[in-house]
């Protein structure tokens, strides 16, 4: 494990970025799974997938552009055959709670016969400051159709540090952890609270999901990930994961960031303006 390289796919990504720093402020040999990096490594692509995987010591899974996609556990599955037949045991999975495809994966990889520790994971608080909903917060109204469900967000920052911790130590070798934050909240609290730490007037409208996708195409962003989070909303989002878990705790001995602790911080970049 210190002279191999550790594998991390999505390197770009919101939890690949923190794990690859993390490893390397270990001084722990990694290698960038992306389709920028040398060699590369593209999903769509699996004849990239035996160099990426090379002389590797473990890997972390992080499916583009969500696990929850149809087709993914089937891409998973393959990429999980090469690694094993390529030697690499050590298998770390970013899955998601109440998807059915994250599920299939999640047997996949443990039906392999590999060393594998599954993170299933609940809505990412960074999805606020890097992701799909920061325009709408710069604009000053985030309308999602969505109600009063509570979301026990979690940190991704919570979500690398136990990432690192299974792919470099042997006591989370078999292990399921599902990793929340520590309370529940509406999409329309935690928009709140962004305001109170931004200093600025933002506004939670609950609209349709028609009205949402067509928000999501005039802002351009891609089919993929306009399917993907449409089935978000009109199914995962029933309340089935309006609970808190102590997945963190267990796998580092520490509670979870909490969403205010994620506010103020963000805040105090810039990034939402005021």
């Amino acid at each position: 494990m210190t002279t191999k390289p550790i594998l991390v796919l999505g390197a770009n990504g919101k939890t690949g970025r923190r794990i690859h720093e993390r490893l390397r402020a270990r001084q722990l040999p990694v290698r960038a799974g992306s389709r920028g990096a040398n060699p590369a490594f593209d999903w769509e692509d699996s004849s990239t997938w035996a160099r990426a995987l090379d002389g590797a010591a473990a890997a972390y899974i992080s499916y583009y552009p969500d696990i929850a996609m149809p087709g993914a556990p089937e891409k998973i599955e393959a990429f999980i055959h090469h690694a094993v037949a390529s030697g690499v045991r050590r298998l770390v999975l970013l899955s998601g709670r109440g998807e059915i495809e994250a599920q299939r994966a999640e047997e996949m990889l443990q039906r392999s016969g590999a060393d594998w520790t599954i993170l299933r994971c609940s809505w990412f608080m960074q999805n606020f400051s890097e992701g799909v909903f920061l325009d709408s917060i710069l604009g000053g109204t985030v309308a999602l159709p969505v109600g009063d469900v509570g979301e026990p967000f979690v940190d991704t920052d919570d979500i690398a540090d136990v990432a690192v911790a299974a792919l470099t130590e042997d006591r989370h070798i078999g292990q399921l952890y599902e990793l929340t934050g520590p309370r529940l909240l509406t999409f329309a609290e935690a928009i709140a609270e962004i305001g109170r730490a931004s200093g600025r007037p933002l506004r939670f409208e609950r609209i349709s999901t028609t009205a949402f996708e067509q928000a999501l195409a005039e802002q351009q962003q891609p089919a993929e990930l306009r399917e993907f989070l449409a089935y978000l909303f009109t199914e995962v989002l029933d309340g089935r994961n309006a609970k808190c878990t102590d997945g963190v705790q267990r796998a580092l001995g520490r509670a979870p960031r909490d969403f205010s602790q994620y506010a103020r911080q963000s805040a105090s970049t810039g990034i939402w303006g005021g």
